[in-house]
């Protein structure tokens, strides 16, 4: 009888595979990024001097609100960046798509839809609690 030795790493293939996904991702993660740092730079020069005072303190607060969702933003995506970051680094290290709890491979299909996951859907669930 052959034994099948249950896989332990995805194949340097494979890994590839995840590498061009992740940096696509990574490319427009980046970009979209600095255009929110240069839209957030450029609020501050969007002056209502001329208009009236209600007008000025109803712009100042849609500024403000912007500026808060932006920034909020841009965190949200400068988190993403760096857990992709730190997939490719896994990738180097061969040690990407291993659940960092069971030690088992996480499904491709999750790794697809999120390439910087590091726990299955079941490790995640149960971690929750």
């Amino acid at each position: 009888m052959i034994y099948m030795a249950e896989k332990t790493r995805y194949s340097d293939e494979e890994l590839q595979e995840f590498k061009v996904i992740i940096d696509e991702k990574l490319q427009t993660a980046r970009h979209d990024y600095n255009s929110m740092m240069r839209q957030l730079m450029n609020a501050d020069n969007n002056d209502v001097d001329d208009t009236s005072p209600t007008y000025k303190a109803l712009e100042e607060g849609s500024v403000t609100q912007s500026k808060e969702e932006l920034m909020s933003q841009a965190a949200r995506l400068q988190k993403f960046i760096v857990g992709l970051e730190a997939a490719l680094v896994r990738i180097q290290n061969k040690t990407y798509g291993i659940d960092r709890i069971t030690g088992e491979l996480i499904p491709k299909e999750r790794l697809r839809a999120v390439p910087h996951a590091t726990l299955s859907v079941q490790s995640k669930m149960k971690n929750k609690h």
